[in-house]
């Protein structure tokens, strides 16, 4: 079998075990027991079903028992307008989707937190976008070059009195074109990022966004404060709903080099900041207390098309760390000695 047909055959059985995830986990306890029935038959008919069943068993016994609680709806929301919206596109929908459900079905980890559904929709009606290990770069109409990182999007407003982009999710390398009518400008809520040159990167974290200038200027205007900054290059600032921290330096070289090269590199970082980077880049959940491991800093280079590496590397540098795959969906990073 070819290597398309093998992933087309992948695809159509992810498919399929997603729909008797939706089905399992009904409301109706007549249509869970029909399904229960049906999916018996699905998962003896063949050996790769049978796999899929073995790894979706945790997930729907987990939705089970969140019934109760009504936290189930938002998972099975997520799975539905996956299947129903198409072939178009659908792999990477169903991929995104089955990430929350997957999440959505641990207690206590409140994936929702981290990949709010709301902002999931707008990233699949974005009009740029790029999956989990993807980066692109295009050119837009007025000549600006925009490199998306992993599991990136972005809306565009352009017309003929501006040049707005709005990061929706995840982080953009921006080359500005000139255009002296026109301002070009990146908008998240933790701001409002006006290009004075040409070359920035802007990164969307949980609470904060991270502006990095590689040449010129960019002038910041955030909610919480009433006064713009001018962030230089060589300069990163994280601005957050408080307002802008304080500039600091960065290795422009460095950032350019990440870029390029599809690597992490982080300078004095807390620990569970780098994992939350790291986990854009990375399918399914890496899970962290963050206040155990808020001690812990990072200065490394660390690859990003490869965050089972990554991972190690983080783990050997901090003994006291441990990293456990539960499976390729789920990592936890603890430190077993600490409370």
């Amino acid at each position: 079998m070819s290597t398309q047909s093998r992933n087309g055959a992948e695809d159509a059985i992810a498919e399929q075990a997603a729909q008797w995830v939706v089905a399992l986990t009904a409301d109706d306890a007549a249509e869970r027991e029909r399904a229960r029935t049906g999916f018996e038959r699905w998962r003896k008919a063949d050996r790769r079903h049978a796999e899929a069943a073995a790894r979706m068993e945790h997930l729907v016994e987990q939705l089970q028992r969140m019934r109760a609680d009504g936290t189930t709806r938002p998972a099975r929301a997520a799975l539905n307008a996956a299947l129903a919206d198409g072939k178009h596109g659908q792999a990477r929908r169903l991929g995104a989707a089955l990430a929350i459900v997957l999440a959505l079905g641990l207690p206590g980890w409140l994936a929702v937190q981290v990949y709010p559904p709301a902002e999931l929709m707008a990233a699949l009606t974005a009009d740029a976008r790029t999956g989990t290990g993807e980066w692109t770069t295009r050119t837009l109409a007025d000549d600006t070059r925009l490199t998306l990182g992993s599991g990136s999007a972005v809306d565009l407003r352009f017309d003929d009195s501006r040049r707005t982009v709005e990061l929706l999710r995840g982080e953009i390398l921006v080359d500005v074109a000139p255009d002296a009518r026109r301002p070009f400008v990146v908008e998240t809520p933790h701001g409002r990022m006006r290009a004075l040159g040409t070359r920035f990167a802007v990164a969307r974290e949980r609470d904060a966004t991270v502006l990095t200038v590689i040449e010129s200027k960019v002038s910041v205007e955030t909610p919480g404060s009433p006064d713009s900054l001018v962030v230089r290059a060589g300069e990163r600032v994280r601005l957050t709903a408080a307002g802008p921290g304080p500039a600091t330096p960065v290795d422009v070289r460095s950032v350019e080099g990440a870029w390029r090269f599809r690597q992490l590199v982080v300078q004095g970082e807390p620990l569970p900041d780098v994992l939350e980077r790291l986990s854009r880049y990375r399918r399914g959940v890496i899970h962290y207390d963050r206040a155990a491991l808020q001690s812990y800093t990072v200065s490394a280079v660390l690859p990003l098309d490869d965050t089972d590496r990554a991972l190690s590397l983080l783990a050997a540098s901090f003994p006291a760390i441990r990293v456990r795959t539960l499976t390729p969906w789920v990592v936890l990073v603890d430190a077993p000695g600490r409370p």
